[in-house]
């Protein structure tokens, strides 16, 4: 885990958030590679789960809500996590991640991780939404809270998007975006943080269609799962049991991943029956109801959500897609990622770039390859002419380049019959050939298909 989260201060994919100032505890900022790292998952998720269906519809929620959304879905009274204090060095945990499992556990039988000590305060119930102030006033009539997820503005924009738009069930609407939760103890990297992004799907059906929509989804999401690049090997599911599911729900699997520090959750899919749209309803006092023209009667329809942690699946990826090997003699770390989700597609390099003419060359290659990539609907193609060739190779592989390009004196007609060809270089084998410079933009979109 050390040398992920190494890899990626260094090569520009996760900062600690507001480092120079000593940081702030599960806080995170994506560099330049995260960046695209993090649009290109994004986008494939939304051109697999929206763009490429006739059922789907997005919407952008705001974050700051009111506050009786949070009230009507239960969020106020019971999102909470069990605190435990330390008396001896003040430390505080969540209760179940030191080993608390439930209330008839005594909290005597576990010592500190900090201090080795077992002198602990009664265990809280710590509420995990942040809670701040809109406008001037500074009061409770003022209160409202930074969203802990993103489904609360879906199911509230339901109607809203009924009148508009007239789906026929079933249908969904998805959306990406931000929540926050104050997490007592954030740890893992960015696998829990305070602030995280979410892609989330409410999936509406007649009731009587909920498990065939269920099961299309748990096969989408494995889908989705190979099309990033995580092995099916380190992938789980695991069905959550009715003791431990919400009272409303008939059924829910939690995707499971293997990552460094065990297996821990990266999606969930839920059967949500009609839960969140009844307790608007009552909440809110407008009509959630759909008119089914099916049978004609008004009902308030069931939802499956389908879940996506952003950060998990970054992380998952780069934990999937690390590698140590030897080339030629020399030891590398590269990352094998899907070239379709690949921060850069392709880096184009002169030979040398003391010769004016072999830069001349390069730089028209890089050219035309920048302007076919806009038809991809992705970036990252990038020009790298800094220390010698084999540096420069080992530097694209620790950041995922599936290719590298290089311009020498053969694409300049010094072999007449390489004129106008370069070297092809594959990230994962290092191997190596020549390819005409008209036929590079067409290997590299077959490789990101």
């Amino acid at each position: 885990m050390e040398k992920i989260v190494s890899l990626c201060k260094r090569r520009g994919f996760v900062f600690p958030g507001s480092e120079i100032y000593g940081g702030l505890a599960g806080t995170y900022d994506y560099g330049p590679l995260g960046v695209l790292l993090k649009e290109n998952l994004e986008r494939l998720w939304l051109q697999m789960f929206r763009d490429e269906r006739d059922d789907m519809y997005g919407v952008d929620a705001a974050i700051l809500m009111n506050p009786k959304v949070w009230e009507s879905s239960g969020h106020v009274a019971g999102f909470a996590d069990p605190l435990v204090e330390c008396k001896s060095c003040h430390t505080r945990f969540r209760a179940d991640q030191i080993g608390w499992t439930d209330s008839k556990m005594p909290m005597a039988d576990i010592t500190c991780p900090e201090c080795g000590k077992s002198d602990w305060a009664d265990i809280k119930q710590f509420n995990m939404m942040f809670k701040m102030h809109a406008g001037a006033a500074e009061n409770e009539s003022a209160a409202v809270y930074l969203r802990p997820e993103t489904a609360g503005g879906i199911f509230t924009n339901f109607k809203n998007i009924v009148d508009s738009t007239h789906p026929k069930l079933p249908f969904g609407i998805a959306q990406i975006g931000k929540a926050f939760r104050n997490e007592i103890a954030p740890r893992d990297f960015i696998f829990r943080a305070r602030e995280f992004e979410q892609m989330e799907v409410e999936y509406f059906v007649r009731s009587v269609e909920w498990e065939q929509a269920f099961l299309m989804w748990q096969g989408l999401m494995h889908e989705y799962a190979r099309a990033v690049g995580l092995p099916e090997e380190s992938v789980h599911e695991l069905e959550v049991p009715e003791a431990d599911r919400a009272h409303y729900s008939k059924r829910t699997i939690d995707f499971e991943f293997d990552y460094p520090f065990g297996r821990k959750e990266l999606w969930g899919l839920a059967y949500r029956g009609d839960f969140d749209l009844s307790v608007h309803e009552a909440g809110s006092g407008a009509s959630l109801g759909y008119l089914d023209e099916e049978n004609k009667e008004k009902m308030v329809p069931h939802v499956i959500e389908p879940s996506f942690g952003v950060d998990r699946t970054i992380l998952a990826i780069l934990v999937s897609a690390y590698r140590e090997d030897e080339l030629g003699g020399e030891g590398r770390t590269y990352l094998a990622l899907a070239p379709r989700i690949a921060p850069v597609k392709a880096a184009v390099f002169p030979l040398l770039k003391n010769r004016p003419e072999l830069v001349a060359k390069a730089r028209e290659v890089y050219s035309m390859l920048k302007k076919e990539s806009v038809s991809w609907r992705t970036a990252g193609i990038v020009w790298d002419d800094n220390g010698n060739i084999g540096k420069r190779y080992r530097r694209q592989d620790e950041i995922g380049t599936p290719f590298c390009i290089t311009i020498d004196f053969d694409t300049l007609g010094e072999s007449p019959n390489l004129a106008d060809t370069v070297t092809l270089r594959h990230r994962d084998t290092g191997e190596q050939e020549r390819i005409l410079v008209t036929d590079i933009a067409n290997r590299i979109q077959e490789a990101i298909r």
